[in-house]
């Protein structure tokens, strides 16, 4: 399995949540699992997600993800999970 790990940064608006997993599932993305806060009006949502059958690559599935973050007014981040993982072990 592909796992990759989606973060979502920023000033919280209407939608943010509908138009990330609208993407993803427009891509045959899978969320596997999901957390989402709010403090003080700032977003922060972190997703486990399946790309196993993806219809982009993942070059493709991480412009796309930063460009709809831009258009929305938030930061998206994606990464491989085992990156991820390498990056936050202490």
């Amino acid at each position: 399995m592909k796992r990759t790990i989606i973060t979502v940064v920023g000033k919280d608006t209407v939608g943010i949540i509908a138009k990330v997993c609208t993407y993803l599932a427009d891509n045959n993305v899978n969320i596997l699992d999901i957390s989402q806060t709010i403090v003080q009006g700032f977003f922060n949502m972190m997703m486990i997600t399946d790309a196993n059958k993806a219809s982009k690559d993942f070059g493709d599935l991480t412009k796309d993800l930063a460009q709809l973050g831009e258009e929305i007014g938030v930061t998206i981040r994606c990464q491989h999970e085992d990156i991820f993982n390498k990056m936050h072990r202490i």
